[in-house]
């Protein structure tokens, strides 16, 4: 899949191709659905498919510091997009300046003319141009003129919501909730991971590199890989959650993972720690993962941060959260 970051990267003369246009955020199982009429539409026409999506976020750009985060950084964004089977992707920098156009010319000067679109395929919630005024009917209006279909890719709706009404944002006029990646985000802030991956279509991960900590893992027995404060991808609710590492070579290890600041101990920062379990006896001393770029999989959460009383409360808990981790993964395997 080709990868543009900028207009300027588009090959001249490019085109015909089908587009979709959207912040993608997770690429979740909606996303997926759009993503899938995206390929099987260039497919059918025997023309490019096209993802056209933003970084930042425009929430970010318009409600700086309100916004609750990323589910996933834009590199794993462009990675989920390539497995969709897409042709190339456009990452175009979202700025107050880009969001003042008009759908007209976002249309003319990204979509028809640099991209050559001749097809649109574009969810139901489509909505751009200035202020957000632009929708489905101003996009087949555009077409009618300009010479491009429009696609219409309808919601996705899970038959499960009902599962977790407590943090499943609101429902559609149908009394049905969409697949999101507001409810997702939502899912992960209440710690539910599980929930989350159903909505995904596959385990939420952060990805970042390991960094020293305070080694006070190492002192109790159970070593941790501390990812960086700007790992990407959004940090789930404290607690501890069995789960996957993944190490620079690509290998997965079975993970008893921290999220929080640790009540036992004072003054210690909120972190993602992540404890492999299992490592063959001959790697234990060596097992140095510091400056590499790890990815941690969230399969299930164990339990919320409980502040105890003394080391060793503390520890007999975390033989119970390993002996738990195993027996999770293992059904999963």
């Amino acid at each position: 899949m080709f990868r543009w970051r900028d207009l300027s990267d588009v090959p001249p003369g490019f085109g015909p191709s089908v587009v979709t246009i959207g912040n993608f955020d997770g690429v979740h199982r909606g996303h997926q659905r759009v993503l899938s009429q995206l390929v099987d539409s260039a497919r059918e026409l025997g023309w490019a498919s096209v993802v056209v999506t933003f970084d930042p976020h425009p929430a970010q750009v318009h409600r700086p510091g309100s916004h609750p985060g990323l589910i996933m950084g834009t590199e794993d964004k462009l990675d989920a997009l390539e497995r969709t089977g897409a042709d190339a992707a456009l990452v175009l920098e979202y700025s107050l300046e880009f969001a003042a156009q008009s759908t007209e010319q976002f249309v003319l000067g990204t979509l028809v003319g640099p991209l050559g679109a001749r097809c649109l395929v574009v969810g139901e919630d489509t909505r751009l141009g200035k202020d957000n005024t632009g929708n489905i009917d101003t996009l087949r209006e555009l077409g009618q003129r300009h010479g491009f279909e429009v696609r219409v890719v309808d919601d996705l709706l899970d038959p499960l919501h009902e599962q977790h009404p407590e943090h499943a944002p609101a429902v559609t006029a149908a009394g049905e909730r969409r697949c999101s990646s507001t409810w997702i985000r939502a899912c992960l802030q209440a710690g539910d991971v599980r929930a989350a991956a159903r909505l995904l279509g596959r385990h939420h991960r952060m990805r970042g590199e390991v960094v020293h900590g305070a080694a006070r893992g190492r002192e109790l027995g159970y070593p941790t890989a501390n990812l960086s404060p700007d790992a990407a991808g959004f940090v789930p609710a404290d607690g501890v959650y069995a789960g996957w590492l993944l190490d620079a070579h690509g290998t997965r290890w079975p993970t008893a993972i921290s999220v929080g600041s640790n009540p036992t101990f004072e003054n210690v920062p909120r972190q993602v720690e992540a404890h492999v379990i299992d490592r063959p006896e001959e790697r234990v001393e060596d097992f140095d993962l510091y400056g590499q770029e790890v990815v941690v999989e969230f399969v299930a959460r164990l339990r919320g941060m409980v502040a105890y009383e003394g080391v060793d409360k503390l520890v007999a808990q975390m033989d119970d959260d390993v002996e738990r981790t195993r027996g999770i993964l293992a059904a999963e395997a």
